[in-house]
């Protein structure tokens, strides 16, 4: 299941009894401030759940072509970190029997040049 806004703004009414209209608004003066955030180099920690960063990185005088053009010098990373207690919870939930959900493929270079498709063990 995707958890879509709209699906958000329902579930977090339905649990608060407040207006859905409230709820929109409150979402998207939150997104709005956190994208502000982030495009200004900050960092958003939300308890227990993750930690949004901005990184800027300096790629150096050397820092090589990949297309045709001027290449910036300096280019922001956006990172996402779980928290630990997150992490736990991920790692000693059950995953149902008749998973319908396909585990997400490893594609590294190397087995990209040997045809190999990996695929992880499940938890």
């Amino acid at each position: 299941m995707t958890l879509t806004k709209n699906k958000m703004i329902g579930e977090i009414g339905r649990r608060t009894r407040l207006k859905n209209r409230d709820v929109r608004v409150m979402l998207e003066a939150l997104v709005e401030v956190w994208t502000e955030e982030l495009i200004s180099g900050g960092r958003i920690e939300v308890e227990n759940l993750f930690v949004l960063e901005t990184q800027i990185i300096d790629r150096g005088e050397q820092r090589g072509m990949l297309t045709s053009g001027e290449v910036p010098r300096y280019i922001k990373r956006l990172t996402v970190r779980s928290s630990k207690k997150l992490k736990l919870m991920l790692r000693i939930t059950t995953i149902p029997f008749g998973l319908t959900r396909q585990p997400v493929r490893d594609h590294s270079p190397r087995d990209a040049q040997q045809g190999k498709n990996h695929v992880p063990k499940l938890p």
